[in-house]
């Protein structure tokens, strides 16, 4: 049976970005940067929506031959979307037409680690289907009240969360391992 993760960064009010930050709100040191590449070395695929694919194969074409890349690009993608035309810019991906959640069901009777990364409203969804087997947050520690954007919890329905974990990295990120389910 297969794993899936649902991984989001956000502020402490519940925020995946602001308006006028920098990625990673700018506090991203070698802790976090550790952690990242710690999930990369586990075999796993990584699921996106087609706005988090644009964005990711947006930076990691600008990185160009960054060797902190190599593993993220020989990880394999699954990008769902209805609009995105083939070939996709970013190796190792496969387009996914169908529905995300039939589709994410049929991967989970497989043995692997899935996670995903960015993508709220798939998040969401695989949350809302009781999918996820792990709901991990990063809390970075900012309030963003006036600058806020993309609310992350919007739109989840009521979840119970039993805390796997919690961990402090760059002695200010706090990221807390749940195990979600509906309530």
């Amino acid at each position: 049976m297969g794993t899936l993760t649902v991984d989001w960064f956000t502020s402490l009010d519940g925020y995946g970005l602001g308006e006028g930050w920098p990625p990673y709100f700018g506090l991203e040191g070698p802790g976090m940067f550790d952690w990242v590449m710690e999930q990369q070395d586990r075999p796993h695929t990584i699921l996106m929506g087609a706005t988090t694919y644009r964005e990711m194969a947006d930076v990691v074409q600008h990185l160009g031959d960054d060797p902190t890349l190599e593993s993220l690009m020989q990880t394999p993608k699954i990008v769902f979307s209805s609009h995105l035309q083939e070939p996709l810019s970013w190796v190792n991906t496969e387009l996914v037409r169908e529905d995300a959640i039939a589709h994410i069901r049929t991967l989970k009777e497989q043995p692997g680690a899935m996670r995903t990364i960015g993508s709220l409203s798939l998040g969401r969804a695989l949350l809302a289907a009781e999918l996820v087997d792990r709901l991990r947050v990063m809390v970075f520690p900012l309030v963003l009240g006036n600058t806020g954007r993309q609310p992350v919890y919007d739109g989840l329905p009521d979840l119970s969360l039993e805390l796997i974990s919690s961990r402090t990295l760059d002695g200010r990120l706090l990221l807390l391992d749940y195990t979600p389910s509906l309530v």
